[in-house]
């Protein structure tokens, strides 16, 4: 609830609390989420299903996409919201689709063995839902398109190679081609032609893999040979080559080779572009993702002018920058190919003309501004589900819309198709809240991982996180709150006898004084549960284990967040335990209690909501309001549609008496104070499972609720940051 601002004092407080928000904040032009559907929507949930490439009608109100592992395709209405429209089964595993008209073609795998591929383009009539031609492509096809006049369909068949084989190298026959479809008559009636691309490239010249096709107004279709690390350029009309050149190699200052725990981009690779994607910007010049393979991954999109080969543009390490500074950098695949650009589209909105590149690994689509085609200007960077594949613009609508195909329901990862509108409106930072994305980001600091939250007593303006153990060393990071997105702008090293020092960081509490207070999560085995006491320079000044009675009960899930109360000798610190411990009840997790000035330890129990079915409910978060009143945050283990409890509930530890260790802990009570769902859902995200976070900022009944999401380092996550605004208190 909104309070009425009070004057002196307290409009003061008010000024310190509130987000600045200038007249026109924001871009004026931007692409914002406004929906994401699991694309289990379109079966079970119970089923392994993925959206990888997907198209769209001319008016750009039905979304066709390819779903490998069921062998169909979906269909999705878009509108204000993401419809499921029901799946047609094919005869294989589809690769790709484009649509001409009211005919969607499907590029269909149907190979019994590498070294026998064999594919098929299924027509499929829009109206009715039913196959009506299908023509043999006589290899493993993987990327389609349309020209623009709708005479031709240009098929890149791969015939792509065993990676079981010789370590993945080629070369490995059958060689690939490009087919070229003529639409002449009905679809029952097209004739198809064979290009051959053997003989061009350096790599391999006898077994080119086609990855990639796109065509551009004059009837030129361009096809890159991934693993060939080439770029063929074909006329349609006459099936030849008229132009071919190497992607070459690029050397990428600034980026992080290693994966150590440590987003540290001080590294430099020199690796073969290796491109996947490829897109027309104009007819004079290509844009390609350099995803790489098994040689090479620049890590960057470049822009070739198409007629002498010249790279006239590299993004250099730009996309490496963007995922650090958005908290999305997969540090896990530093030692790979980084970020790992794979999808590019590119499609004119109005008067502009957009690229997008999609990140695979960083879970990210990078917009540019690329009305001058030769320098392309970095706008955003979207947020997307796990492992961007296909990036479909849809100027008739404004929309974007993008298929992230990992799919697994045991990590309760789901493939999805986000979408994205373009909008010149701009949207003022007080109503950003929670809908605007990026919600967080860095002055280029890596962060991720966000595991707790704490106010800094006396400070209005920051709050202070600390990174778990999926970055190594633990740090401290102070946030700046007035800023919108959210600001990480200092980082804090922990060290201990001098040297940097890792914990499972999983809760923060700054204190009165100076320092911290750090929760550090044990495995109920080797590693104990300790509360941490940092000094103000990141200096670990004690370790407190639990008493041993209470440790031998501990299991894998321990301390998940710590708050502090009180100062000097009236200081307590209390902690929560996220789940039963072998001598807890069930349905009941524990608070600990913390004496610094006595060493004594005392608890009380929490009574957790019903599990639901398949899940387990635990706790993320434990913030004072007050001496007497904390709030817990307290959720399940799922994402998405999955999720159905994550709240924050207030609870008066003045009304109980913790109890030593041994002791029957009496039960707290607890009452409902704010549900996460709908902030964690807002501008059209799917629902994260671990809101970890919580701090109050602000004074007296002036005071807001903050919070953050974990995102797991992007190890099998959705991966986004995200820095909740929770309102009034």
């Amino acid at each position: 609830m909104v309070r009425p601002v009070r004057l002196g004092a307290g409009l003061v407080a008010c000024a310190l609390i509130l987000p600045v928000t200038p007249a026109t904040a924001g871009v004026a032009e931007r692409f914002a989420r406004y929906d994401t559907m699991p694309v289990f929507r379109n079966s079970s949930a119970a089923e392994h299903t993925a959206a990888e490439i997907a198209a769209a009608t001319a008016d750009g109100r039905l979304v066709v996409y390819t779903d490998s592992p069921a062998r169909r395709i979906g269909f999705t209405k878009v509108g204000k919201q993401l419809t499921p429209d029901g799946t047609l089964a094919m005869p294989g595993e589809p690769t790709s689709v484009d649509i001409v008209g009211r005919l969607a073609l499907v590029a269909v795998n149907t190979s019994k063995s590498y070294t026998e591929p064999s594919g098929v383009l299924v027509v499929v009539d829009l109206a009715t839902r039913a196959i009506v031609a299908g023509h043999d492509l006589g290899g493993q096809p993987d990327s389609i398109d349309i020209s623009a006049d709708g005479r031709h369909a240009a098929v890149a068949i791969e015939n792509e190679r065993d990676e079981k084989v010789g370590g993945g190298t080629i070369p490995q026959l059958p060689a690939g081609f490009l087919a070229i479809v003529d639409l002449v008559g009905g679809p029952a009636e097209w004739t198809t032609r064979k290009v051959e691309l053997t003989g061009i490239a350096q790599v391999a010249p006898d077994d080119p893999e086609p990855e990639y096709v796109t065509i551009n107004s004059r009837g030129q279709v361009a096809v890159t040979l991934q693993e060939n690390n080439h770029i063929a350029i074909v006329d349609l009309r006459t099936g030849t080559i008229t132009k071919h050149f190497s992607a070459g190699t690029a050397t990428v200052h600034g980026v992080d080779t290693a994966d150590d725990g440590k987003i540290s981009p001080t590294g430099t690779i020199t690796a073969a572009r290796e491109p996947d994607a490829v897109a027309w910007l104009d007819d004079h010049t290509l844009g390609t993702a350099d995803e790489g393979d098994y040689h090479g991954g620049s890590r960057t999109w470049t822009v070739f002018d198409a007629g002498s080969g010249e790279v006239v543009y590299s993004s250099g390490n730009e996309l490496q920058q963007v995922a650090i500074k958005q908290g999305q950098y997969p540090d896990g695949r530093s030692g790979k190919k980084g970020v790992e650009p794979e999808g590019l589209a590119v499609a004119t909105f109005g008067r502009d003309r957009y690229a997008f590149v999609g990140m695979e690994r960083a879970n990210l689509v990078a917009v540019y501004d690329v009305r001058d085609p030769r320098k392309p200007r970095f706008l955003q960077a979207l947020p997307t589900g796990v492992g961007p594949e296909g990036v479909l613009p849809i100027p008739a609508t404004g929309t974007l819309v993008v298929s992230a195909e990992e799919d697994s329901a045991a990590d309760s990862v789901r493939s999805s198709l986000s979408a994205y509108r373009l909008t010149r409106t701009p949207l003022p930072l007080s109503l950003a809240q929670n809908k605007g994305t990026p919600s967080i980001v860095s002055d280029g600091i890596g962060f991720g991982a966000l595991s707790g939250l704490s106010a800094i007593p006396g400070d209005f303006r920051d709050v202070v996180s600390v990174t778990d153990a999926a970055y190594n060393p633990t740090r401290v990071l102070t946030i700046d709150v007035l800023s919108a997105p959210a600001r990480v702008h200092k980082e804090l090293t922990l060290t201990k006898d001098g040297k940097p020092v890792g914990y499972d960081g999983e809760g923060i509490a700054a204190r009165r004084g100076g320092g911290y207070w750090i929760a550090a999560e044990g495995d109920g085995k080797k590693s104990p549960n300790l509360l941490v006491e940092v000094a103000p320079n990141g200096t670990v000044t004690r370790e407190v284990p639990l008493p041993d009675a209470v440790a031998q009960t501990a299991t894998g899930n321990g301390f998940e967040g710590v708050t502090a109360t009180g100062g000097g000798k009236d200081e307590r610190v209390w902690l929560a335990v996220q789940r039963e411990w072998k001598a807890d009840k069930p349905g009941q997790a524990t608070l600990a209690r913390y004496t610094p000035a006595t060493g004594e330890w005392a608890f009380v129990a929490y009574p957790l909501d019903a599990a639901p079915t398949g899940a387990w409910i635990g706790l993320s978060e434990v913030t004072a309001l007050d001496d007497r009143t904390l709030l817990v945050l307290e959720r399940d283990n799922q994402r998405g549609d999955a999720a159905k409890v994550k709240k924050v509930y207030r609870v008066d530890v003045g009304r109980v008496r913790p109890v030593p260790a041994g002791s029957e802990k009496p039960v707290v009570a607890k009452t409902l104070v704010k549900e996460l769902i709908p902030a964690l859902t807002a501008g059209g995200a799917a629902t994260h499972d671990k809101p970890e976070g919580l701090a109050v900022i602000g004074i007296g009944p002036l005071r807001k609720l903050v919070g953050v999401v974990d995102n797991d380092g992007l190890d099998d996550a959705p991966g986004e940051s995200v820095f909740l605004r929770l309102g009034w208190l």
